[in-house]
């Protein structure tokens, strides 16, 4: 089984899992965190894989080094997700914006109105 980086769920944890729409779970059996009952973001094999607006995730693909596309266990790339790999588990923070960018658009996918 693929393993996860323990320090990057630390991270996350910290970035996520005070937001009032982000409950954890798991996907596959690694770390994840779901908006809604829709899976937002997760932790696999060396980085973090988060699912946007497709828009958001071929511009990301195109211009950020750190960004892959998403593909667990081997399956087939997936239009709306890509994966963050970063060495550095506080680099994430960075990534906050991407990170509320999944979120809004799950809220939104849902009809979920958030406060």
């Amino acid at each position: 089984m693929t393993r996860y980086n323990a320090n990057h769920k630390i991270v996350l944890d910290d970035l996520l899992l005070d937001h009032p729409y982000v409950h954890p779970g798991n996907m596959f059996g690694y770390p994840a965190y779901y908006v809604g009952k829709k899976l937002s973001i997760c932790l696999y094999d060396k980085g973090v894989g988060i699912r946007l607006p497709e828009q958001s995730a071929v511009r990301l693909l195109k211009t950020d080094q750190n960004i892959t596309p998403f593909q667990p266990l081997g399956k087939p790339k997936m239009c709306e997700w890509v994966q963050i790999n970063l060495e550095s588990s506080e680099g994430y923070r960075e990534y906050l914006p991407v990170f509320e960018e999944s979120i809004q658009y799950l809220l939104k996918k849902q009809a979920i109105q958030p406060a």
